[in-house]
């Protein structure tokens, strides 16, 4: 008969199988853990996808652009291109080529020119002047009638937006135009408002494509008509100015291409600064 184990050795015994045998929560809560945990969760830093080019609120649309929408767009680029390339070509060809000045721009100092030269007697062709200035000088308007009607606000809130002063105006010309209708579209060649606010809320409010041109061809021809009659009556005097201005539209045309080239690159600093801090 072999003799009883003592109850402390026992005791001991057991407590040497235990730390022997190997711990299997430990292990196994982990693995659940990372099976459900930071493994399945979405990807908090993910970068956000990159927006459309039209998906600007500076843009009159709302949504994405339809083919009308681009066009319209597309005919204020040119509109803006051409504007801009004028700008130094003027003293040239005003003191060179009036009446291309005129068939371009509708160039009011072009059309006080033009007068001033029949009224010396070196300008028969004043007539073509008169025809060609009526066209030109609103030839983009329909763009704002039909900004208008495709956008509602939209090309008003882009002209606002500019500055507080631009605001204050647009507000003022968009009451003119929704109070009066069609004499605003002739208000706005005597009174110094935003001739776009004007067309773009006619057009807004639905009023036809013919009548808006055939208010807006009266009010030119009216317009383009009192300046050929002041170069007139001006005369001498005015082609007198206008030879000064051939002797140095060169310079004038090169110091209005620096003042443009100045301009955009102190707009691209101003911008890059703000878009660092």
């Amino acid at each position: 008969m072999s003799a009883p184990e003592h109850p402390a050795e026992t005791t001991a015994s057991a407590d040497a199988e235990q730390q022997d045998t190997p711990q299997q929560d430990g292990p196994l809560q982990d693995g659940v853990a990372d099976e459900g945990g930071a493994g399945d969760r979405p990807n908090d830093t993910a970068e956000p996808a990159p927006k459309e080019w039209w998906d600007d609120s500076r843009m009159p649309w709302k949504g994405k652009p339809g083919r009308s929408d681009i066009l319209c767009w597309a005919g204020f680029s040119l509109s803006g291109i051409i504007g801009l390339i004028m700008i130094p070509l003027r003293p040239i060809l005003i003191a060179h080529n009036v009446l291309l000045l005129v068939a371009i721009t509708g160039s009011r100092s072009g059309l006080v020119t033009s007068g001033a030269l029949a009224a010396v007697g070196r300008a028969d062709w004043w007539p073509v002047a008169l025809v060609l200035g009526i066209i030109s000088s609103m030839k983009w308007d329909p763009l704002f009638w039909w900004a208008g009607k495709l956008w509602g606000r939209g090309l008003i809130d882009v002209v606002a937006g500019r500055s507080k002063w631009a605001a204050k105006n647009a507000d003022r010309a968009e009451r003119l135009a929704r109070r009066f209708g069609i004499p605003a579209i002739l208000i706005v060649y005597i009174v110094p408002l935003p001739a776009a606010v004007i067309y773009a809320t006619v057009g807004m409010a639905g009023m036809r494509l013919r009548t808006f041109l055939a208010v807006d061809l009266l009010g030119s021809a009216v317009m383009c008509s009192l300046y050929v009659y002041l170069g007139h009556r001006l005369g001498q005097r005015a082609v007198d100015v206008v030879e000064v201005i051939a002797r140095y539209s060169g310079y004038i045309s090169l110091a209005l291409l620096a003042l443009i080239i100045g301009q955009a690159i102190w707009r691209a600093r101003r911008k890059a600064r703000t878009a660092a801090v």
